[in-house]
């Protein structure tokens, strides 16, 4: 049977559905939802054993020498088991027999392979390679981060994906001369970005003969001299390997991606909009869905936007006037982006200053915790600096979540590359953010809820697990946090960079915007710093939709939260509404708020 006569029968089963009774027995129902969690459980596995990098992000050692398969080929098997697993978790369970929280689970597998699968019309609707993400800067933050080696058979692994890495490389060209085939380039400033990142991968030993060690070999000499079964001698001849691979092997795949790039650079043009691509407005609102999981427009969401952006400056007025600057709020704009007092010196003594402070932001919320959330993380927290590797292109910060095991801690990294794209005045809604109550609260939470299938544990959406961080940089602002006005001002300013984020995202890929016009809005109607406007615009264009995602889910976030202080009253508990929103993992809005509605309902009995 031919791929797509497959597909069709494999689509036609998602349709079919088991009759429903009107009622069961507890015994039924026990019965049914144990049989969908066996289900979830055992899809959950075969979706992770396709994938030799989720099995190392999990803190798996089987297929430690392996890359994922980013082929065409791959991408159709894994379509066709997906529709596979819908067809049969819709074959097989009756949704009407399963307990409440299995009823979630059921609702939020089907909503993921129904997109999974719409989206496969997309798939090429891409820039695979590009300054945000892709495989040029995914392969090193990836050994980095979570390639662990402490036996020889692991450092014996690490060599073997070196060695894999130009074949994996061939896939990514692959991809991209798809997307070409289909007119999808990426605008012509990624590419000065994007090469130059590659470029400094292979800068430094042993890829030249300059003294600076390039950041992989820097990772093996750490990593192999913490060889436990092996002594020195071994050691170093593992290292030579190592080495060998990366001459041998890592050079010559990214001098290869890079000519790729640069014949491409010459064929890119300065349009910037998923507008320009084939079915470029439904492309752009399956994003919108996607990422912010409900079926709001591009229009009402830029409108949504702008009164957002409106009730901010009308906050930060009050701020302005209250500290005495006496010009306009546009004025306060300039003066809060060039005046130096609120950088810290681009030197190693003013970035280690930046991290020492946001550590004790970060240790002071920690304390307080207990009086917010009765669900806490177990998982460790570190702060660490962004690599030299990726930190050009790199947001200011960004969090990665821990291994499950234990074994990898929670990581806040914080992109000290050019301080002005650090105000002093953000740090405190940025450490509580990405660390806590923010990221690393929500995703570690997640990852170590009971009861629940692991792929909800371990996955998620955009619009709760950002809206959720964003939510966290109001709240403790009604708890004391946020004295300092200039602070205060900074929590505005991440909000309002969200609330713009809706407006320049959708006037970019729905209305045409062009770069240059973006950054002048953003000039215009922001403090900024040029760095920020620079880097976030080139994150909206190349990323379409995402950046919606972070504000409609803190606004539904706090649309419920006062549904349920309006409902409740006195019975009101923000410490129980937290874990309400907390204890069933990143689930869509829609899902959230019949949560939260079921709750009011249960608290009012």
């Amino acid at each position: 049977m031919t791929t797509s006569r497959c597909l069709s029968a494999l689509l036609v089963a998602v349709s079919l559905t088991v009759a429903v009774s009107a009622a069961f027995t507890a015994d039924q129902v026990a019965a049914e939802s144990a049989k969908a969690n066996a289900l979830f459980e055992g899809f959950f596995d075969e979706s992770v054993e396709r994938s030799p990098m989720t099995m190392t992000q999990l803190g798996m050692k089987k297929d430690y020498d392996k890359w994922d398969d980013f082929s065409e080929e791959r991408a159709i098997d894994n379509l066709r088991l997906g529709v596979a697993q819908l067809a049969e978790l819709k074959r097989t369970v009756n949704f009407e027999a399963l307990d409440d929280q299995t009823k979630v689970s059921y609702r939020m597998f089907v909503s993921q392979a129904e997109q999974a699968i719409e989206g496969w019309r997309w798939r090429n609707h891409n820039y695979p390679l590009n300054q945000m993400y892709g495989i040029h800067s995914m392969v090193p933050s990836f050994l980095i981060a979570f390639h662990t080696i402490e036996n020889v058979a692991e450092a014996q692994a690490y060599t073997a994906r070196l060695k894999a890495i130009p074949a994996l490389f061939d896939q990514a060209i692959a991809a991209v001369k798809a997307a070409e085939a289909k007119g999808i380039v990426p605008p012509k400033f990624v590419f000065p970005i994007v090469l130059e990142a590659c470029r400094s991968v292979i800068a430094g030993a042993p890829f030249d003969l300059s003294d600076k060690k390039s950041a992989l070999w820097d990772d093996v000499e750490k990593k192999f001299a913490g060889i436990k079964d092996a002594d020195e001698r071994v050691k170093a001849e593992l290292k030579s390997f190592a080495r060998a691979a990366l001459v041998d092997s890592v050079q010559p795949a990214y001098e290869k991606l890079i000519a790729v790039l640069e014949a491409q650079e010459k064929i890119a043009t300065t349009d910037d909009g998923a507008w320009k691509f084939p079915h470029g407005a439904e492309y752009y609102d399956f994003t919108l869905r996607n990422f912010t999981t409900t079926n709001l427009t591009a229009k009402e969401i830029h409108a949504i936007g702008l009164r957002e952006v409106a009730r901010i400056h009308a906050e930060m007025t009050a701020i302005k006037d209250r500290v005495g600057f006496t010009g306009t709020l546009q004025e306060f704009f300039v003066h809060m982006r060039e005046s130096p007092q609120y950088y810290y010196p681009n030197t190693p003594e003013g970035k280690q200053a930046y991290l020492d402070r946001a550590t004790g932001f970060i240790n002071a919320m920690k304390a307080r915790l207990p009086e917010f959330f009765g669900i806490l993380p177990k998982a460790p927290l570190e702060l660490r600096k962004v690599e030299p590797f990726r930190e050009e292109g790199s947001a200011a910060a960004f969090y990665e979540q821990p291994a499950p095991d234990g074994s990898r801690p929670g990581v806040y990294y914080v992109n000290t590359f050019e301080m002005k794209g650090l105000p002093i005045y953000e740090m405190e809604s940025l450490a509580y953010h990405e660390a806590i109550p923010g990221h690393h609260m929500q995703i570690a939470i997640a990852q170590e809820l009971e009861g629940i299938p692991r792929f909800r544990k371990f996955g998620g959406n955009t619009a709760y697990v950002e809206g959720w961080a964003l939510y966290t940089e109001l709240f403790p602002k009604e708890f004391g946090f946020f004295t300092d006005p200039y602070m205060d001002f900074g929590r505005l300013s991440s909000e309002l960079l969200r609330a713009a984020r809706l407006v320049v995202d959708t006037g970019i890929h729905a209305q045409k915007w062009t770069r240059e016009q973006t950054m002048d809005w953003m000039r215009a109607n922001s403090p900024f710093p040029e760095r920020d406007i620079f880097t976030e615009t080139n994150r909206y264009i190349v990323n379409p939709g995402q950046a919606c995602s972070y504000k409609i889910g803190m606004l539904k976030i706090l649309e419920l939260r006062e549904l349920a202080k309006k409902e409740l009253g006195e019975k009101f508990s923000l410490r129980a509404y937290h874990d309400v929103v907390l204890k069933d993992g990143a689930v869509p809005l829609d899902i959230l708020e019949e949560n939260v509605r079921a709750w009011i309902a249960r608290t009012k009995q």
